[in-house]
């Protein structure tokens, strides 16, 4: 049964959005951003974990620089939200005529190889709206997700994500749902960006310091041979977006004589593309999530990467 809060919750999110659909483009973005500037406002601990994160990312920055670039990712992330709620007001013709896209001929070619894709981002830019738009302008892809603990606000994003036919996957049975589509040449859409709590995490360096990253897109590009591309959605001027596919991420090598050390570094590989990107534009990834939460093991390089036959046992990230 839905709590009291869960209920409010709902109507608020619901109220929002049959605003934002009568809203001008321009007040739902002023109205996301002073949204998110409210939660940095009043949100202590995310904003904590925010000025922490980055006064390790960026130590040679002043602490002024810094906090500017806090209260710009709350901006964002409010603003990402509003959007998102507007966008799934619009039709396909018109989440399409807001969208430049570079790079899609790497998306269609990384098809053809018929092994399934693998479409890797993070917490940065416009990452929901631009498995949306890849749904349109390319073909639907299976987006892996978590659940939101309100079941009807879970049920109202799920809706959002399918808009444009695309698959959300939850938790059970992740892997091989995912290695079935691979295998019929689909896509799948994927967040590397989120710590592992797990003893199989791959430990790469994220702005130079250990971070625990999934293992999953190493093992399935090892035993599937699926491309990887990385895929990023940026904003531009009066409301319009830039999606990017970059060139794929040179495949780790399956007859290599260490099979941890190749995935390992194809892993890192993909990091460096998502780290990329948020030194370029730092206001744009999530630095309110605890991404670094621990060291690196020394023992993990001793114990294997892939310890288990059970795919269902690989952990993978989630939106």
């Amino acid at each position: 049964m839905m709590s009291v809060r869960q209920r409010i919750e709902y109507g608020l999110v619901r109220a929002m959005l049959s605003l934002v659909r009568i809203m001008p483009d321009a007040s739902v973005r002023r109205a996301g951003t002073m949204l998110g500037f409210a939660l940095y406002a009043v949100d202590a601990t995310h904003r904590r974990v925010a000025h922490e994160n980055l006064a390790t990312a960026f130590p040679q920055r002043s602490e002024r620089e810094r906090r500017a670039i806090a209260r710009r990712a709350f901006g964002h992330f409010g603003r990402l939200l509003m959007e998102l709620l507007k966008f799934a007001t619009l039709s396909p013709d018109a989440m399409l005529a807001r969208v430049e896209i570079d790079g899609e001929e790497r998306a269609r070619s990384a098809y053809a190889q018929r092994k399934g894709v693998l479409f890797v981002t993070g917490h940065f830019g416009f990452w929901e709206l631009q498995a949306l738009v890849h749904a349109l302008r390319v073909e639907p892809v299976g987006v892996i997700g978590r659940a939101l603990d309100n079941p009807y606000l879970n049920r109202l994003l799920e809706d959002i994500r399918q808009r444009t036919g695309n698959t959300v996957i939850y938790r059970k049975g992740t892997m091989r749902r995912v290695m079935r589509m691979l295998q019929a040449g689909r896509g799948v859409a994927v967040l590397i960006d989120q710590h592992i709590m797990s003893s199989d995490a791959i430990y790469v360096d994220f702005f130079e310091r250990p971070a625990a990253t999934t293992p999953a897109i190493a093992a399935l590009a090892l035993r599937t041979g699926a491309p990887v591309v990385p895929v990023f959605a940026l904003p531009l001027a009066r409301g319009r977006y830039r999606m990017v596919y970059e060139h794929p991420v040179d495949p780790p090598r399956a007859d290599a004589a260490d099979a941890d050390l190749a995935a390992r570094e194809f892993t890192q590989r993909c990091t460096d593309v998502l780290e990329m990107y948020v030194r370029r534009d730092p206001h744009l990834w999530l630095w309110m999530h605890r991404r670094w939460r621990d060291a690196a093991p020394s023992t993990h390089t001793e114990r294997g990467l892939f310890p288990s036959a059970d795919l269902d046992q690989e952990p993978l990230d989630e939106a």
